[in-house]
């Protein structure tokens, strides 16, 4: 009878004279194990009583209310219930309540916060041309998130600044999926940038992607060439390592130049990457045809010899009883013949006495 008390008191509604004595707060992250404890005095006699955020009964003293092997019962005596909820995900999240049943109810509240820490984050790196002026497209991407992460880019190794933040929430509502965007206009062959994610969960550690301009270089010695042969020479180290520096319009026009050129290198290469994978996928798909053709062309040769023999046994069988019949109709014919013979020669002997 005790689990229809069980499911009488987790419904049973909470009125004003229950008591609530304080509201706990524990954090833990996904995977972790929750350890929920309710003491009480030595001296009142009581009954202890937990309840999920769901308003469903857990443990009711000693006995488990719920058939679910992730709820553990690790402590109980008359002043003392505890127990663990294993592997935490984000639908364990809630507030947790232990009851205390004696002259009065009391009520002891743990609010559970689940994090979800950021996985390491994704890099991706394109160029872009927008009414005539090309530029770098740097997107930083986590996923799964809780709460959402704060992303930051650190230009070089002492200028750290804020992009365009986006977080689009799972179907849940709880996780998120989080991208920061930086856009770069001029930069130096030695430029850095790096994408840094602090969450919560981290612990003060940071998830770093870096990335160097340099990659985007195809041909250094040209760039080297152009930018001394039309900037002054003081101002050689600042494009090197700056990555918002301001350039004259000769040399601005030829790195448009060669960014314009290495553009037209990556679509050339993808055009032909596009045509290989078109020109696989067909020969995939015509060797799949052959096969196919040639497994139906087996198939009714198969067909086609099953029917011939059987229609050879058929013709057998017809053949043979044929012959039967032609030996009865000799075999017929020849008693008819001896008979006649024989009674034409009685007839014979009888007309001459």
């Amino acid at each position: 009878m005790w689990w229809r008390l069980c499911s009488l008191l987790a419904w049973f509604p909470l009125q004003e004279a229950f008591r609530t004595n304080h509201m706990e707060t524990a954090t833990l992250e996904e995977g972790q194990t929750l350890t929920l404890t309710c003491v009480i005095s030595q001296a009142e006699t009581t009954s202890l009583q937990w309840l999920a955020p769901s308003g469903f009964t857990i443990f009711f003293s000693e006995h488990p209310a719920l058939k679910n092997s992730k709820y553990q019962l690790l402590h109980y005596s008359s002043n003392q219930l505890s127990i663990r909820v294993l592997n935490i995900t984000q639908q364990d999240e809630g507030v947790y309540k232990c009851l205390h049943y004696g002259n009065s109810v009391r009520i002891k509240e743990v609010k559970v916060i689940v994090l979800a820490t950021p996985v390491t984050p994704t890099l991706e790196v394109s160029v872009r041309k927008e009414n005539g002026e090309e530029h770098v497209l740097l997107k930083c991407s986590t996923v799964r998130s809780k709460p959402p992460p704060r992303i930051t880019w650190l230009l070089g190794d002492d200028m750290e600044l804020q992009g365009e933040t986006h977080h689009e929430y799972e179907t849940d509502g709880k996780p998120c999926n989080s991208t920061s965007t930086l856009r770069v206009h001029t930069y130096g062959k030695n430029s850095t940038v790096s994408c840094i994610i602090r969450h919560k969960g981290l612990q003060g550690r940071k998830l770093v992607a870096p990335f160097r301009f340099e990659d985007l270089v195809t041909d250094q010695e040209t760039a080297s060439a152009a930018l001394g042969t039309s900037s002054p020479s003081s101002q050689d180290p600042q494009q090197s390592t700056s990555i918002v520096a301001v350039m004259e319009d000769s040399s601005t026009s030829e790195i448009d130049e060669e960014e314009e050129e290495q553009t037209t290198q990556v679509s050339h290469l993808a055009t032909e990457a596009n045509r290989q994978f078109v020109g696989l996928t067909r020969r995939k798909s015509g060797i799949l045809l052959l096969t196919l053709v040639s497994f139906l062309i087996f198939i009714l040769f198969i067909v086609i010899q099953l029917f011939i023999m059987k229609l050879r046994k058929a013709h057998v069988i017809w053949k043979k009883e044929n012959e039967i019949s032609e030996h009865t109709l000799e075999s017929y014919r020849s008693r008819s013949n001896n008979e006649e013979t024989s009674s034409q020669e009685k007839n014979s002997q009888s007309n001459h006495p």
